[in-house]
C-alpha cells in the first residue's frame, strides 16, 4: 500500500486533516491507527473507501471523540492484521496557523507534524491559558517582552485590557510587579533592572531565580510566560540570550525544561 501525506494539518475544529499521494484507492476496512509513543495506547480510525481518484485522497478525522492524551502519537495505516508507519512529506508547521489555534479556549492543544524520519505524528499538551512569549530583549537597562496572550479565549482585536507583570523569587517570597500593555491578544511589558536588584539587595552575587507571570484583566488566573507555539523543543539547550550587567551582578533571561520562561540574578 503506497501512501504518503502530502499535506497534515490540524484545523481550528480540532480535525487532522490529511491529503494522501496513492497509488491505489484505499481499500475498504483500512484503519488509521494512533499510537502514544510512550504507553503504547492505540486508537483506530477506519477509513473505507473515500471515493478519491486513485492518486490522490483527503481524510478528515475527528480528534476529540478519541480521546486523546497528552504526549506524541505515532500514525499508522493497518490493513488485514498488517500496519505500516505512515510517511508524510509535509514539515506541518505554520507560526500563523498556531496563532490562530492558540485564541480559542482549548483544554489540549493538537498539533501534526512529521518526525525525523519522515513520518507523520501528532503532538498533543494541555492547553491551559499562557503568556506565549516571541520576543526578550534588554534595552536602557529594562528587560522587556512582548508576545501574545494563548487559550484565554480573548478576542484578537484592537481591545485594551488592563495588566501588570509580577516577578516572584521564590527562595525569599519576594514579589515586584511592573505595568504590561495588553491589546486584544498582544502583550508588551518592561521592568527596570535596577529594580529587581533592589527588589532582594541581599541577593548580591549568589543566584537567584525570579518566574514573570502577567495578570490580565478578564483572565481568571495568572499567566505563566513561556514559548511553546513554535517548533523547537528544549530550548534551555538551545537558546542563549546575552546577559546584562547591573552593578556587577549579571542578569539573563532562560527557559525551564518545560520552556517557561525565568530571569536569572547573580552567580
Amino acid at each position: 500500500m503506497g501512501v504518503v501525506v502530502t499535506d497534515a494539518e490540524v484545523t481550528l475544529a480540532d480535525v487532522l486533516a490529511l491529503r494522501l499521494a496513492i497509488d491505489a484507492p484505499l481499500e475498504d476496512g483500512t484503519e488509521l491507527v494512533l499510537r502514544h509513543r510512550t504507553t503504547g495506547v492505540e486508537r483506530d480510525v477506519r477509513l473505507g473507501t473515500p471515493g478519491a481518484r486513485a492518486r490522490e485522497a483527503t481524510l478528515a478525522v475527528s480528534l476529540a471523540p478519541l480521546e486523546l492524551t497528552a504526549g506524541r502519537w505515532d500514525a499508522y495505516l493497518r490493513r488485514d492484521g498488517k500496519r505500516s508507519r505512515l510517511r508524510s512529506v509535509d514539515p506541518g508547521f505554520s507560526l500563523d496557523h498556531l496563532d490562530a489555534y492558540a485564541l480559542c479556549r482549548r483544554t489540549l492543544a493538537y498539533r501534526s507534524y512529521r518526525t525525523r524520519n519522515g513520518y507523520l505524528a501528532l503532538k498533543i499538551s494541555d492547553a491551559e491559558p499562557v503568556a506565549e512569549v516571541r520576543a526578550i530583549w534588554f534595552r536602557e537597562g529594562r528587560f522587556e517582552v512582548t508576545g501574545l496572550l494563548a487559550y484565554t479565549g480573548l478576542e484578537d482585536d484592537d481591545s485594551r485590557h488592563e495588566a501588570r507583570l509580577t516577578l516572584d523569587r521564590r527562595q525569599t517570597n519576594t514579589r515586584l510587579r511592573a505595568t504590561a500593555t495588553v491589546q486584544g491578544v498582544r502583550f508588551h511589558a518592561a521592568v527596570s533592572l535596577v529594580d529587581v536588584l533592589a527588589a532582594d539587595p541581599d541577593t548580591g552575587a549568589d543566584s537567584g531565580t525570579w518566574e514573570p507571570a502577567l495578570e490580565v484583566e478578564g483572565v481568571p488566573t495568572p499567566l505563566r510566560l513561556g514559548s511553546r507555539l513554535d517548533d523547537v523543543d528544549g530550548k534551555r539547550r538551545r537558546l542563549h540570550y546575552p546577559s546584562a550587567t547591573v552593578d556587577g551582578v549579571p542578569i539573563r533571561p532562560c527557559y525551564t525544561a518545560d520552556d517557561e520562561l525565568r530571569i536569572e540574578v547573580g552567580g
